[in-house]
């Protein structure tokens, strides 16, 4: 079976505040990092060797994954970063540039590879995905999926002729202007001898540089237009977007963790819940040792992080606290991403404790 490279190098700027302090692969869903899902996904279809390129926050991905034998795969790291002034920095070579890298180091790319994002879930049948690409006699091949034409906006649109083959690409174009309603995915098949086409020691880009390249030099490039689960998480909206649905079940293969003690409502280990003068609607997590003082309300989709404390009259509704987050009395949380240091709403606006001009009061419910 091929071997596969996760790109988890980027800083996730688009996602903040959810990536100050967490590198935008190891976001949680359900309480599992997002790359954990691609990782198992891979597994799936036999693919056990696993290269993951590294830059931001590298430590937190290489001390949760480590070599991968937890997850039934074996897993390699690829640093990309540079010395100055006596410092170690980190220094993104590009998504191109850091598979030239990784090949010039150990000549790990030998056969059929494929490339993907650490910041999205997909279900893609990938022995399909493989054998369309050989059966073409691929060098290259890019995974679409066809998106309703006012949403060509937010993606890199592909063009192919009839056969599928690339012939241009568009960058986020207005509806108008799109050529295609075909947008890339950022999962890539590539043949080993794509690497040469890349300068080596040098940031280099897949979509940017190396896909209009490929075009120009006439190489056998396609695109594959597939119909599956792909959950991209750009930006804070789109993420709180997947956690509703996650929650509503609405997706295959994530199932709730805990204990169902009642329809649709989940608990973990050891949660301290005045059962009977609390409101709690599901579908809702409540993680370990929770605490949920009377008077409160839970309405879901709702995830209340392990550690999290509810005081008296709280409310939380359509919203993720993540662990550890303290609610003070009476608050009402409405489709809100919480933490103990900041929340954020489902448009991406943030507010951080401390704030005097916040109505909200919140905090850490360790402290």
């Amino acid at each position: 079976m091929a071997k596969a490279l996760i790109l988890a190098a980027g800083q996730g700027t688009r996602v903040r505040p959810l990536t100050k302090h967490t590198p935008k692969p190891m976001v949680p869903i359900l309480g599992k990092p997002v790359m954990e899902y691609l990782i198992d996904h891979l597994a799936q279809y036999g693919v056990k060797e696993i290269m993951i390129n590294v830059a931001f926050m590298h430590w937190k991905l290489e001390n949760y994954f480590g070599d991968g034998r937890r997850f039934g795969v074996e897993l390699g790291y690829s640093y990309e970063g540079v010395r100055e002034n006596g410092e170690v920095v980190c220094k993104p070579v590009g998504s191109a540039g850091g598979m030239r890298k990784i090949q010039d180091f150990g000549n790990f790319f030998d056969d059929t590879f494929i490339v993907l994002c650490g910041d999205a879930i997909v279900d893609l049948d990938i022995k399909a995905a493989l054998f369309e690409h050989k059966t073409k006699g691929a060098i290259a091949s890019v995974v679409t999926l066809d998106v309703p034409r006012e949403d060509t906006k937010n993606y890199g649109i592909v063009v192919t002729d009839e056969s599928g083959r690339v012939t241009s690409f568009q960058e986020k174009p207005k509806p108008e202007d799109a050529k295609s309603t075909a947008a890339s995915t950022g999962i890539y098949i590539f043949e080993p001898e794509v690497l040469d086409l890349i300068p080596p020691d040098t940031e280099f880009d897949i979509g940017s540089q190396l896909f209009p390249l490929l075009v120009e030099k006439g190489l056998p490039f396609y695109a594959q237009k597939r119909f599956f689960n792909w959950i991209d998480i750009g930006r804070v909206s789109d993420y709180y977007s997947v956690l509703m649905r996650v929650l509503r079940g609405e997706i295959a293969q994530m199932d709730m963790p805990g204990h169902e003690v009642s329809p649709g409502i989940w608990v973990g280990l050891n949660t301290r819940i005045a059962w009977d003068s609390v409101q709690i609607v599901g579908p809702v997590y409540i993680g370990s040792g929770v605490r949920i003082e009377p008077g409160c309300s839970v309405i879901g989709p709702a995830w209340i992080g392990h550690g999290s404390h509810l005081r008296h009259g709280a409310k939380v509704i359509r919203s993720v606290l993540f662990e550890y987050t303290r609610l003070g009395e009476d608050m009402v949380f409405e489709e809100m991403i919480a933490s103990p240091q900041y929340c954020v709403d489902r448009k991406g606006d943030t507010m951080y404790v401390g704030d005097d001009t916040c109505l909200l009061r919140w905090g850490d419910a360790r402290a």
